[in-house]
């Protein structure tokens, strides 16, 4: 009998899922719990396993179309079938959007987009041009010259969507063209734009713009910047990466000291790890740290569930598999809700500092800089001043005026470079 493959239920408050890629042509042979597809929803990607073993004999919703949970996107007949007569993909017309369901306003989604590259067949050589067999059809089609296509696949490879982008563009004839460029593949190079294109935007850059223009209408940012040396845990860190890794299986990261002292800092500034609900404030029990993940496609911020009855290691193990999961699609909608403070950082792409917006319902987000080496005056026990080539990181918080005066903000910051210039814990 076949079986049905649906759209996901991917969490209570997740009502529609669009499909960004199937892994599976028609015709072709899969297992169960094998990743069958992968779908985008307002919370996280995710790779769809199949329900069952067989062959995948028809594909009811192409890429790139959003349909309601439970909808059928699939079908899959038995191993022993003819797959000659395998059903061509159709195409289900995009949903309206659903209403948005009470969840944390934060830029933590992941976005649908267009057709992956056509995985290339034995005969791709036949072409001077790496393309696939689809792509050469297609080509022959619109009448054009693949040889005047940039190639935005691996290794320069000649895809689909680049030979639809070459005909809307209108150098070849428009047939059978689509009116707009769909938005690329997740984790795929951009197409490169010509000045003068107009491109729409993705269905996660339309999420984080909402987001954040919400957030700033929600809530009185105010930042503050502390300057902070770190040249303490900088050699701490050279000194103990190697064993560390050798230990534990995993690498020593910066991430885990700046997590650690703001966990220190909301303990005794719990204003810090509030949320504002009406005209009331909630004190969060835990720290539930938001780490924002910087994607090839987007951002997003899993969050580190109660963080502050983690040591080290288990801070350092958390940050590495929230960070694995996000960029191998893994997460779960779960995964990314529920954050109480958050950390960006901008730092690893050579910012000195950010302004960061607040990951709503948060009222405090901390921004981490790039560690570089800067002269600075240091004073000893005796008062005499010398100067010193010291690792030197910019630290900014984001906070909501609302509830958090500065003169909270400067203390909970002063607690935060303390805890780094003065680190003392076993890192393990």
């Amino acid at each position: 009998m076949p079986t049905d493959v649906v759209m996901p239920q991917m969490g209570e408050s997740i009502f529609e899922g669009t499909i960004t890629k199937w892994l599976k042509k028609t015709g072709e042979k899969v297992q169960r719990d094998e990743p069958l597809f992968e779908i985008s929803t307002d919370k996280v990607d995710a790779e769809i396993p199949a329900p069952a073993s067989g062959v995948l004999q028809e594909i009811k919703v192409s890429e790139g179309n959003t349909v309601q949970v439970n909808t059928v996107v699939g079908v899959i007949g038995e191993a022993s079938g003819s797959t000659a007569s395998a059903a061509p993909a159709k195409t289900a017309a995009p949903t309206a959007a659903a209403p948005a369901a009470a969840s944390p306003v934060s830029p933590k989604t992941s976005a649908p987009t267009s057709p992956a590259p056509v995985p290339a067949s034995d005969d791709e050589d036949a072409s001077d041009v790496r393309s696939s067999p689809l792509v050469r059809k297609l080509a022959r089609e619109h009448n054009v010259d693949l040889a005047k296509v940039s190639g935005t696949g691996t290794g320069g490879r000649v895809t689909k969507q680049d030979v639809l982008d070459f005909v809307e563009r209108g150098v070849s004839a428009p047939a059978a063209a689509p009116t707009v460029p769909a938005p690329r593949q997740a984790g795929t190079p951009a197409p490169a734009v010509i000045p003068g294109d107009l491109v729409p935007m993705s269905q996660m850059r339309k999420i984080i713009s909402q987001r954040m223009i919400e957030s700033r209408r929600t809530s009185a940012h105010v930042h503050c910047m502390f300057e902070v040396d770190l040249t303490r845990i900088v050699n701490l860190r050279n000194k103990l990466k190697n064993g560390f890794e050798q230990r534990h299986g995993a690498r020593l990261t910066f991430m885990p000291f700046f997590v650690r002292a703001a966990i220190i800092a909301l303990q005794q500034y719990p204003i810090v790890n509030s949320s504002l609900e009406g005209d009331n404030i909630r004190y969060h029990k835990h720290v539930n740290a938001g780490i924002a993940v910087a994607l090839d496609w987007g951002l997003i911020v899993p969050v580190l569930k109660s963080a502050d009855e983690l040591n080290f290691l288990g801070l350092q193990r958390g940050i590495t598999d929230l960070g694995e999961r996000s960029r191998t699609k893994k997460l779960m909608p779960a995964d990314v809700e529920g954050s109480t403070f958050t950390i960006t950082n901008p730092g690893q792409f050579g910012a000195v500092f950010g302004l960061p917006i607040i990951n709503q319902p948060n009222v405090a987000i901390m921004g981490v800089g790039g560690i570089t080496k800067q002269p600075m005056v240091i004073t000893d026990k005796d008062g005499a001043d010398s100067i010193a080539v010291r690792s030197v990181v910019h630290l900014t918080l984001g906070y909501d005026h609302r509830i958090i005066d500065g003169a909270v903000a400067d203390q909970f910051m002063l607690v935060v470079k303390k805890a780094l210039e003065n680190w003392s814990e076993e890192v393990g």
